[in-house]
């Protein structure tokens, strides 16, 4: 009936061809558009901080102070440029990355065969696909001879499905997937077929999960909703205290006229509160996930996305797909077995049943294994091939008749049950056979049945496979294996409380002996696809609880799963390789893709692109974000620290009844202090190397803050210290040269300045000494630019004419070096402290061994 139907179909013509491609569109999926950069520019500049500066950077320019606002207006600047460079880099090696679909297509229209671009498929086109073809649409399949496709990049596993009109399947299919159907971006690996173009574009299986993709919202990150409370509490502290301070500074200069002492109120509280807000926080941000960004591209791992650096140190599920992800995505021979204890005939009967120039990967592995074995392809195939039997869906066995030196010999492979109804054996021996059979398939192993037979002439050869009587060989047990290091970063995830989780479209028995393999707890509790259809979304949030396999899933099972772990509070990662992956990427924390093998869909829904499809490198991303994260709360400290000197000395000077022109700090010295100190102080602890348990942790709570109690307690106390030595200092050297202000400011400024370098390097760890943090780097050339340019930074501000510019003066030997001295005590007393609290832990530590 089907094959009438092909004959009289001419196909469509190229007019209705043309109607069609209006009213569908082009076989072509719908990008993911693009932020314009004018966007994300605003979107920057909207941050409090920023707009703060602005402001500032406005009164200025309103004074007539155009160099001081323009100053502020670079450190804006600034940060949008290094957010800019950073996608441009990422978008450039994406680019390089696509991998395109199929770029033409044999289809039948106007009556004849031609050959279009496959962009111009519409629904109704018949289209010829065969070997090594790539699909470009979805479709029905009309006609097919031994057709078998890849559907690995769609569904997730690597074993062929043979494909056969609707008539012709005799089993009901309750699989998601027909065995009647080709789906787009699926790959031909042998055989032919003529297809009847259903689906094109957004439509298709391929093109659902890219609209998935795009719909799926875009989440701040644990890091940003943490920062983002952090900075709006610091901006409301700092509007009310730029009120206060701009009234105490109007009653301050009665002598001053009214706009003159409009114009100082206002700059006095724009100083406290530039003073306040942490505007280092996006330079912080940006610097340490730009170089953890540019650490992980020399690691051959991609970032896109710049928050997933960090947000990667918080994960507590890891959701991995087990095709090509934790295993190769390269079936390998595992196991054979010779009934007849002739291993070698067994193994060069396989070789000699694949076809010479295989496509399936089953095939190919056979293949290898022969070569490893020492039987080269010129052995395999060096006779002369007299009949090939072609798989069918149906027989389930291929095999080819060879002639080498007057030897015939049927050489056949296929489905053990399907070999062994046509084998010669004894009821002994059939036992044997299926308990083998039995034992390899629990093992997860992929079973082949081998057998052959030797003929006294050509006319023995029998025209269908199935009517041969053969010798059975034995077993070949195929596997897709583990990847070589995932057992070891199994071991180190679960040490590091990240609990590993396998998605796949295989059966549970196969996903279970993967796991097994590779040490994942709970192996033996699976849930299938079918059980997940039954499942509440309530019930699954309770199951996620201890179930670490799910099998025979679809993509919408991915994303429901990435949404039950979601939802019960965790960091989810979920890593993948094909389409079928990428919507879960997108709708997971943090998606990780792999960047060789992985499909165009998959890497532009992921977060992370593996470059080297390594396993390995989620390790090292998960460990680096953990250093980036602790190396942001020191930073995080730090800058409160140093803003408490800052706030303070804005804040006292006025209460204190200082002259304005006399200040510790004007608005100026606070925007160098952002732009000289912060930045390049904030380089250095970036570049701290990891804690020695940092993968000895469990995963931080996401909802744990930034800054915390401890944290907070130990930066006021740096704070405040360092700001009763500044301002001390400062003021008692104002009450002794009340008209020499440049000085007493020269002598506050540096000491806030120096103790800035004391404090990163007492702040690099809670535990290590600050010598030791600083021998950790004594080789690192950027440490060294940073600090010896700070120090030289300052003695051009001091030793320049640019110190008259700035308000400041130079200062004598002696007064340098009580700046040293009073800096660094301001800072060492916290060496006091961590000696304190190590000999505490060590006792703690020496008592509980001594209990156990």
């Amino acid at each position: 009936m089907v094959e009438q139907q092909i004959k009289e179909i001419q196909g469509i013509t190229s007019q209705e061809a043309k109607k069609l491609q209006e009213k569908y569109g082009k076989n072509e999926l719908i990008s993911e558009k693009k932020e314009s950069v004018f966007h994300k520019i605003f979107h920057v500049i909207t941050e409090p901080m920023f707009l703060l500066l602005i402001v500032a950077a406005g009164i200025y320019f309103i004074l007539g102070e155009p160099r001081d606002g323009a100053i502020m207006l670079i450190f804006v600047i600034g940060i949008i440029s290094i957010e800019a460079i950073q996608e441009w880099k990422t978008d450039k090696t994406l680019k390089a990355l696509k991998d395109l679909s199929a770029p033409h297509v044999t289809v039948l229209r106007d009556g004849a065969k031609k050959v279009i671009n496959s962009a111009d498929l519409v629904p109704g086109d018949i289209m010829y696909i065969n070997e090594g073809v790539k699909i470009p649409a979805d479709g029905i399949v009309l006609k097919s001879s031994t057709l078998c496709v890849d559907e690995s990049s769609l569904t997730g596993e690597v074993e062929g499905v043979w494909k056969s009109i609707t008539e012709d399947i005799t089993e009901k299919n309750t699989d998601y997937w027909r065995k009647d159907y080709c789906y787009a971006g699926t790959l031909v690996i042998q055989g032919t077929g003529v297809i009847l173009v259903d689906k094109i574009g957004s439509q298709t299986e391929y093109g659902k999960i890219g609209q998935n993709v795009i719909s799926a919202p875009e989440a701040s990150t644990p890091l940003q909703k943490q920062t983002g409370k952090l900075v709006k509490l610091c901006a409301g502290i700092a509007v009310a205290l730029f009120i206060f301070v701009g009234i105490i500074t109007y009653f301050n200069i009665p002598d001053h006229g009214f706009s003159d002492r409009i114009i100082e109120s206002i700059l006095s509280g724009v100083t406290l509160a530039m003073a306040m807000i942490p505007e280092e926080f996006p330079v912080i941000l940006t610097v340490f996930l730009s170089m953890g960004a540019w650490r992980l591209a020399k690691k051959h791992s991609l970032v896109r996305r710049l928050p997933s650096v960090e947000t990667l140190g918080a994960v507590s599920v890891l959701c991995v797909d087990k095709t090509g992800t934790i295993t190769m995505n390269q079936m390998n021979v595992k196991e054979t077995w010779s009934i007849l204890d002739d291993t070698k005939n067994l193994i060069h009967i396989m070789g000699m049943a694949c076809k010479q120039d295989a496509y399936d990967p089953m095939e190919k592995a056979m293949i290898s294994f022969c070569e490893k074995e020492g039987i080269a392809k010129d052995i395999l195939f060096g006779g002369e091939l007299i009949k090939e039997y072609a798989f069918t869906d149906e027989n389930k066995i291929m095999g080819n008749v060879w002639k080498n030196y007057e030897i015939i010999t049927v050489a056949a492979k296929g489905s053990p049950e399907h070999i062994l109804k046509i084998c010669n054996l004894t009821d002994h021996e059939r036992k044997i056979a299926e308990d083998k059979i039995l034992e390899m398939s629990k093992e997860g192993l992929r079973v082949i049945a081998v057998g052959q037979v030797i003929l006294n002439s050509v006319y023995d050869i029998e025209e269908d496979i199935k009517d041969c009587r053969l010798q059975l060989c034995g077993m070949i047990g195929l596997a897709d294996p583990p990847r070589e290091s995932v057992k070891e970063d199994i071991k180190i995830c679960t040490k590091a409380g990240v609990r590993v989780v396998m998605i796949t479209g295989d059966n549970g028995i196969t996903a279970s002996s993967i796991a097994k393999q590779i040490n994942m707890p709970n192996s033996d509790k699976i849930i299938t696809g079918d059980e997940l259809n039954a499942m509440t979304d309530d019930e699954l949030r309770e199951r996620v609880k201890d179930v670490s396999i799910f099998s025979r899933v679809i993509p919408e099972h991915k994303m429901r799963i990435v949404k039950a772990f979601k939802e019960n509070g965790e960091i989810v990662a979920m890593t993948g390789d094909g389409v079928n992956d990428a919507a879960a990427l997108k709708y997971a924390d943090i998606g990780i893709a792999m960047g060789k093998r992985g499909s165009e869909v998959s890497r532009e829904a992921a977060d992370l692109i593996l470059l080297d499809d390594n396993f390995s490198t989620i390790i090292d991303t998960i460990k680096d974000g953990r250093r980036i994260y602790d190396n942001i709360r020191k930073a995080v400290g730090y800058v409160f620290s140093i803003h408490i000197p800052i706030a303070f000395a804005s804040l006292f000077a006025p209460l204190l009844g200082v002259n304005p022109a006399s200040l510790l700090l004007l608005p100026l010295h606070v925007v160098l202090l952002e732009l000289v100190i912060d930045p390049t102080c904030s380089i250095v602890l970036e570049r701290q190397p990891a804690e020695h348990d940092i993968m000895d942790r469990k995963p931080r709570d996401p909802n744990e803050k930034l800054l915390t109690s401890k944290t907070l307690i130990k930066s006021i106390l740096q704070g405040f210290t360092i700001f009763a030595v500044s301002f001390g200092t400062y003021f008692t050297f104002l009450g002794y040269y009340p008209d020499n202000a440049a000085l007493a400011r020269t002598m506050g400024l540096s000491i806030i300045l120096l103790a800035n370098l004391f404090l990163v390097q007492v702040n690099s760890s809670d535990s290590e000494y600050a010598i030791q943090s600083f021998k950790k780097l004594i080789k690192d050339k950027v440490m060294w630019i940073v600090n010896l340019g700070t120090v030289l930074g300052l003695g051009v501000l001091l030793y320049t004419p640019i110190s008259k510019f700035l308000k400041l003066t130079s200062l004598s030997i002696e007064q340098i070096g009580l700046v040293i001295l009073i800096s660094a005590t301001s800072v060492g007393w916290y060496e006091v402290v961590k000696m304190i609290n190590n000999m505490s832990r060590g006792k703690s530590k020496k008592s509980s061994y001594e209990e156990n």
